[in-house]
């Protein structure tokens, strides 16, 4: 009984780990996915609705010109008053625009609004199959998916009409925006401001809007420069707190996140603040605006129900005076890709942003979590393979844990050792429990034995688990990152099945029975890991004791196959440092008497 204590307790702790995976993920991600399918299902009805109208009419739905009015709090409508779905390609082609071919983004910047509405990932797919369509960030908002950046001014009377959602911009310079040749747009309005926009972007993912405002009017102008992340409609997200997908921002000192359904019942505004950024993050991709770090800023996380639902990250700046004659420098910076650890990293440093760095949700455990991706990271980059590397990290945890895991299994050694003498103080005893207690205790103080030392590892181990697999699910270095063999995406689950004999038979396996070979190998192991000490004389504990890996395996079936990997490695190293310790300890290893003992035909009871 005691012997097993420890074990107990940590399947006690596991099963918790997994009911929570259960319930705070799978849950919400298979409803995620049912409502998915309907809205598929509605969008592509909607779709074929509207192309029927226009074949009727022989005129497609175009929407209202920004007035630059101000609505919705200080900033200028966002131009489409009247839902409307287009295709991309449709909407693309309504508008002048300027391309964007950079080692990484490929997409136009809409010279309407000098919006960034159209943006894809060169180097990212949306599967693992290489000919599948890489991933979209950025679309315009007349398509069902719309979704872009904009930078503007709003101003006084005295300011004219300020650069707003429908402001037409002249190219001035440059024909095409890379990492090598920014593209300089112009506006001036009717008060003989001009407004000279000089967009750069470098090889990854942040663009730099640099302006010069120029008065050549008779009177001084005051106007407050805004930038917005806009979402038409609500992305599909799992409703799961693994993982925060939403607005998020530093304003001032403070780190927001907010859900979509949080900003939904409520606006969300902060207190005037100087420095930091906000925007709008996904569990891979992210779009952030970056004010001047000098100068206070109001920012609100808002939806609106106007014409075409949507989100909004936005800010506007303290106003700044020109006097005739005068101009002044605003630079603003727009962070658009993916949330790849090494750049993110780079830019907090480069351009001085406030941690930049928790745009990647890290969790409660930072502190554990981000060492944890490095070290994985520095064998990835020796290797050349993240399977290998989570094997590597393993060893290495494990090596830290040796002198916590060595008491643990020293304490269950001790507690072999002194099986016979608490046999012994039992039939002494008999049903005197409190006497027995005693001298358990007396026992243990005089065998100089803590019963509790065991528990101590598992605890301690825990947040290592969690921040294992905070690295697999959110990092995108893990996205379609293969291993070996048939596993081509850590992130993803084990995509064999027992059920179809792996593949070899013609149909895919349910859902509920889906079991792959890792998460078998990870019960096996976990198998081994129990075996290492004798089966509970008590007949329910046994039964527990012997269905648990059958358990584990199905409800591991579902988790990312590199962390399966993970679990299936660290029972192995377990195993084998346990059998080390207790031969230190001079207890014997009953792994293989054990298994010998299952298969061992039972006495039959004497009558």
């Amino acid at each position: 009984m005691q012997n097993n204590r420890n074990y107990f307790i940590a399947i006690g702790l596991s099963v918790l780990i997994v009911l929570a995976w259960q319930f705070l993920y799978m849950n919400p991600r298979i409803e995620a996915q049912r409502k998915a399918d309907e809205l598929a299902k509605a969008q592509q009805h909607t779709t074929q609705q509207a192309q029927t109208g226009q074949a009727q009419t022989g005129q497609a739905q175009t929407p209202a010109a920004g007035t630059g009015a101000p609505v919705n709090g200080s900033l200028p409508a966002t131009g489409q008053s009247t839902p409307t779905v287009e295709t991309v390609d449709e909407a693309l082609a309504k508008t002048p625009r300027v391309i964007i071919d950079t080692p990484a983004l490929t997409g136009s910047i809409n010279l309407v609004g000098a919006r960034l509405d159209d943006l894809k990932f060169k180097n990212y797919h949306e599967t693992v199959d290489k000919s599948s369509p890489i991933v979209t960030l950025f679309a315009p908002a007349d398509t069902k998916d719309g979704y872009f950046t904009e930078l503007g001014y709003v101003g006084d009377a005295a300011a004219g009409t300020a650069p707003g959602p429908g402001t037409q911009w002249k190219l001035a310079s440059g024909d095409k925006l890379t990492e090598k040749t920014p593209v300089t747009l112009t506006y001036t309005n009717d008060k003989g401001v001009t407004f000279s926009r000089t967009i750069s972007v470098d090889d990854h993912y942040m663009f730099t809007v640099a302006d010069k405002i120029s008065n050549a009017g008779q009177a001084p102008v005051a106007l407050s420069s805004y930038g917005r992340v806009t979402r038409y409609n609500k992305p599909l997200v799992a409703s799961t707190y693994v993982l925060h997908e939403g607005f998020i921002g530093v304003v001032g000192d403070s780190l927001l996140e907010y859900k979509y359904a949080a900003v939904e019942k409520e606006n969300v505004a902060p207190p005037r603040a100087t420095g930091g950024w906000l925007g709008i993050t996904d569990k891979y991709w992210a779009a952030t605006m970056v004010p001047p770090q000098t100068g206070a800023y109001d920012a609100r996380f808002s939806h609106f129900t106007d014409g075409t639902p949507r989100f909004q990250a936005d800010y506007k700046q303290e106003a700044v005076t020109i006097a005739p004659g005068q101009s002044v420098d605003l630079k603003n910076l727009v962070f658009a890709g993916a949330k790849e650890v090494p750049v993110i990293d780079q830019y907090e440093q480069t351009y001085s942003i406030p941690r930049f760095d928790r745009l990647i949700d890290w969790g409660w455990f930072y502190f554990i979590t981000k060492p944890m991706f490095k070290l994985m990271d520095f064998f990835y980059h020796f290797f050349g393979n993240f399977g290998v590397a989570i094997l590597c990290t393993t060893i290495v945890v494990k090596a830290l844990f040796f002198p916590l895991a060595s008491k643990q299994y020293a304490s269950m050694a001790n507690m072999k050792r002194m099986q016979p003498k608490m046999e012994e103080l039992k039939k002494k005893f008999g049903d005197d429990k409190m006497g027995l207690q005693q001298a358990t205790m007396q026992l243990y103080k005089e065998e100089k034995i803590n019963p509790i030392a065991g528990c101590w590892p598992i605890a301690f181990q825990i947040p290592i688990f969690f921040s294992l697999y905070k690295v697999i699910y959110i990092t995108i270095e893990m996205r379609h990152a293969p291993f070996f063999g048939w596993i081509r995406d850590l992130s993803a689950p084990d995509p064999t099945s027992i059920v179809n004999l792996f593949g070899l038979l013609p149909f895919a396996a349910p859902t509920v029975l889906h079991l792959g070979v890792w998460p078998l190998i990870m019960g096996v192991t976990m198998f081994l890991q129990m075996r290492m000490n004798p089966t509970p004389p008590d007949p329910t504990q046994a039964m527990i004791f012997n269905w648990m890996p059958l358990i584990f395996m199905f409800m591991l079936s579902s988790f990312p196959a590199g962390l399966v990997i993970y679990w299936a490695w660290n029972n192995t190293l377990s195993v084998i440092q346990q059998s080390i310790i207790m031969k230190r300890h001079g207890v014997k290893v009953e792994l293989f008497d054990n298994l010998k003992g299952l298969f061992r035909r039972k006495p039959e009871p004497s009558k």
